[in-house]
């Protein structure tokens, strides 16, 4: 990507609509809004004002960044589709950054990051600096495994109170560091052989297959 090209990156995968964008690596603006539902009405206007207020176009673009999960399944698929849909549009290319990621982004040493899970769980994943060490997994908040066993790894993230007496360093960053943290990450990411953005999910969606038989088909009379 040029680097007087802009960089779009957003997020919908908990409750907010969030963007940024980045130019030469440098965050030039930031905007954020608090919503349980209705992202995919409302991400591309925010997106459009956002571009607007810094004096560009949708045409500016140099690449989309979006963040892939894990989170909600519903928002996770919207910004997914949205990011997508621009890079094809536009003609320009998308990547996905989660929000593990984006989490030990910057990070020094060891370390293990967190997100919230559904039903009291947490998400975690082990780090050396930016490199993971193995896959993300889940363990309960009341899980003491949750808890790694070397004092000097720190935490990163959106961890629960640690028992009494627990060693660890914990950091929590502000949702204005992961979001310019994602889009730093997905900028890297244009110059890379990384694969389209593809949903980042954890566990499988709470639907269930509907009770009711499903409707009977007619043949054609004709």
């Amino acid at each position: 990507m040029p680097p007087e090209k802009p960089f779009l990156a957003f997020d919908t995968t908990a409750a907010h609509c969030a963007a940024a964008l980045l130019l030469g690596g440098d965050c030039i603006a930031l905007a954020r809004e608090e919503m349980a539902k209705g992202q995919a009405e409302r991400l591309m206007p925010m997106i459009e004002e956002m571009l607007a207020a810094a004096g560009y176009r949708w045409a500016d673009l140099g690449g989309v960044g979006v963040g892939t999960g894990p989170g909600n399944f519903t928002g996770i698929r919207i910004s997914v589709a949205a990011a997508r849909g621009l890079a094809l549009g536009l003609g320009v290319r998308a990547v996905g950054v989660t929000g593990l990621e984006a989490l030990a982004h910057g990070a020094q040493g060891r370390c293990r990051v967190a997100l919230p899970a559904s039903r009291g769980a947490v998400y975690v994943q082990d780090y050396d600096g930016e490199t993971a060490l193995a896959a993300p997994f889940e363990r309960a908040a009341d899980d003491p495994a949750l808890w790694p066993d070397d004092p000097a790894v720190t935490l990163i993230g959106d961890w629960p109170d640690p028992p009494a007496g627990m060693p660890h360093r914990l950091i929590r960053p502000d949702a204005k560091t992961r979001l310019r943290a994602l889009a730093r990450i997905g900028a890297r990411r244009l110059d890379q052989d990384a694969p389209p953005p593809a949903p980042f999910y954890m566990r499988a969606a709470d639907a269930v297959p509907a009770s009711d038989p499903p409707p009977r088909i007619l043949d054609d009379p004709a």
